[in-house]
């Protein structure tokens, strides 16, 4: 049995993405998926805070508004993968965004790019192939924060776990007259060192400064108070 296609007469935008009923199924699906290996929050919340960012980083680099556009659904259906296996998320990912973007009718065109940041936003196999696949990729990375571990037991708290609970603020920001982006993390010691947070995001943070490469920028981490370069 063939799958339907609709076709649009106006672009497909990320409000009707998130308004696609099977979107919202599979990103729940995905989470838990992960809840049940023990992984951080990667539902709607993350999704949505990464499409944000992903927004703030092309708008602020100049990007077009219809490159922002396609940057926000990637973002949106980044991890969309997760609901099948954890392992190789990226490519089944943007296999399932295929199947979803062609149905809903969107151009292969505008759907291309979008793929190619889905299956490149992992900093073990991935590379910045694009601005929009580097906005995701520093947008995803950037996502460090209490309010997405999942595990309600503290006693049983991995260093993901420990990780994640200590960051109680994190901002990303792209600061223009000094050609660099900023990722801000304010750590509660308590909870995790710094160095834990290096062990387990050093990978994540060498991404991003290819990604900021690729936008033309530096990359800085600033933890405390302290700036990293």
């Amino acid at each position: 049995m063939e799958t339907e296609t609709v076709v649009h007469e106006r672009p497909i935008t990320l409000k009707d993405v998130k308004a696609n009923p099977k979107v919202r199924k599979l990103i729940d699906g995905a989470n838990e998926v992960m809840k049940a290996m023990g992984y951080t929050e990667h539902g709607h919340r993350h999704v949505g805070v990464v499409a944000s960012i992903t927004r703030y980083i092309l708008e602020q680099i100049g990007a077009p508004q219809r490159d922002v556009e396609l940057g926000q659904i990637a973002a949106y259906l980044h991890d969309i993968g997760n609901v099948i296996n954890r392992i190789d998320h990226p490519i089944s990912g943007a296999n399932i965004a295929w199947t979803i973007l062609n149905e809903m009718g969107m151009e292969p065109a505008e759907i291309a790019p979008i793929l190619g940041a889905i299956g490149n936003h992992e900093e073990l196999a991935g590379s910045p192939v694009s601005a929009i696949s580097a906005a995701l990729i520093l947008a995803d990375k950037s996502d460090v924060h209490f309010s997405r571990v999942q595990n309600p037991i503290m006693d049983t708290f991995d260093i993901h776990d420990r990780v994640n609970y200590a960051v109680q603020k994190s901002r990303v920001e792209v600061l223009p007259h000094e050609g660099t982006i900023e990722l801000t993390l304010e750590i509660d010691t308590s909870y995790a060192s710094v160095m834990e947070y290096f062990e387990i995001f050093l990978e994540r943070m060498v991404a991003c400064r290819r990604a900021a490469e690729t936008l033309g920028l530096k990359f800085a981490l600033r933890v405390n108070g302290v700036k990293l370069e």
